[in-house]
């Protein structure tokens, strides 16, 4: 279900944890450096009054951020926050959406590439959708929707009381292509997750943006304290540093234009990525990932659609490995 389970194939390969380079994330390698937390914030309980929402705010250039524990946290509370209907979902995407919306009751309607098609204004009451979900950009397919199509679906949506989330985890590099400039409209509503281009997956920070009665409500739900002091702490500080933000939006897509490089060159041309990862179909894809995790690198197995996903290496030794076991792949 999710990269990152680095534990799991050291058991089953019998190689060391330190020799292994783990790809299968898509999370930056090279993340804000986390600077020593000071003993006060440890002691004291957490202060909506430290400055972490105004940080955040200037950042992503929109009012009412919500604080919570990653995206995470808002893909499991927003299915309770209304009535089971019926909700489109990518079909090939991040899966814990999915999860989330058919735990809590509704009915779940899986999308080719994410496209609603005529299932917002179109055929019986009882085929329309309720929610879309988007990930923009997707993950792992890197699938982007412009702006204006995103704002088309939502209005259509909006009319009869319908919510368009979109997960943007993987837009900070691109925040151009952001519906954040466009809050405050009734039901639609934006993810954003500190974890994967500022590194930070441990601290378990994102936010939930959405019309203010939205916003308390899910307020209300979550109760006091969502995230820890030392979480609060480093995310403030992290969203403040606009001189590493300017660095990384300069150099995640080029490390990523130079990953589907080396890829395409061994014959594993991406069918699509972001600045933090590409992602390669192949029916291959479980045979090549057993191959990599021989040589100590672990990748991302999907299989349905067979196919891989391949984070950046962090630095130029981890590149020289990788090459040498693509190059290896050679001749399968």
């Amino acid at each position: 279900m999710h990269g990152g389970r680095l534990r799991e194939a050291v058991k089953r390969f019998g190689r060391p944890l330190e020799e292994w380079i783990d790809l299968s994330t898509g999370i930056n390698p090279n993340g804000w450096p986390v600077p020593a937390v000071p003993p006060s914030v440890w002691a004291r309980l957490p202060e909506d009054d430290d400055g972490l929402e105004m940080a955040a705010e200037r950042y992503y250039a929109a009012s009412g951020a919500l604080p919570l524990a990653g995206s995470q946290a808002a893909i499991q509370l927003l299915p309770t926050l209304r009535p089971p209907g019926r909700v489109g979902i990518p079909e090939v995407g991040y899966r814990e959406h999915a999860h989330a919306w058919h735990r809590a009751g509704h009915r779940v309607i899986s999308l080719p590439d994410g496209d609603p098609g005529g299932r917002l204004d179109d055929g019986s009451e009882h085929e329309r959708l309720d929610v879309l979900v988007v990930i923009n950009p997707n993950n792992p397919t890197g699938r982007r929707w412009p702006v204006a199509t995103l704002l088309d679906w939502h209005a259509r949506l909006a009319a009869r009381g319908g919510w368009l989330v979109v997960d943007e985890a993987f837009m900070d590099a691109t925040p151009d292509e952001s519906v954040l400039p466009y809050l405050g409209r009734p039901g639609l509503v934006v993810l954003r997750s500190l974890g994967k281009f500022f590194g930070l997956a441990g601290a378990r920070v994102g936010f939930l943006f959405a019309e203010p009665e939205l916003r308390e409500r899910a307020a209300h739900a979550l109760g006091p304290w969502t995230l820890s002091g030392p979480s609060r702490w480093i995310a403030r500080l992290a969203l403040e540093d606009l001189a590493w933000q300017s660095a990384m939006r300069a150099a995640l897509p080029s490390a990523s234009e130079r990953l589907a490089e080396r890829l395409g060159r061994r014959g594993l041309t991406p069918a699509g990525g972001t600045a933090l990862f590409q992602w390669v179909l192949t029916p291959q894809a479980e045979h090549f990932h057993e191959r990599l995790c021989k040589q100590g690198i672990l990748t991302r197995l999907f299989a349905q659609p067979a196919s891989l996903r391949f984070g950046l290496p962090g630095c130029e030794a981890e590149w020289e490995r990788l090459e040498h076991a693509l190059g290896a792949l050679d001749g399968h």
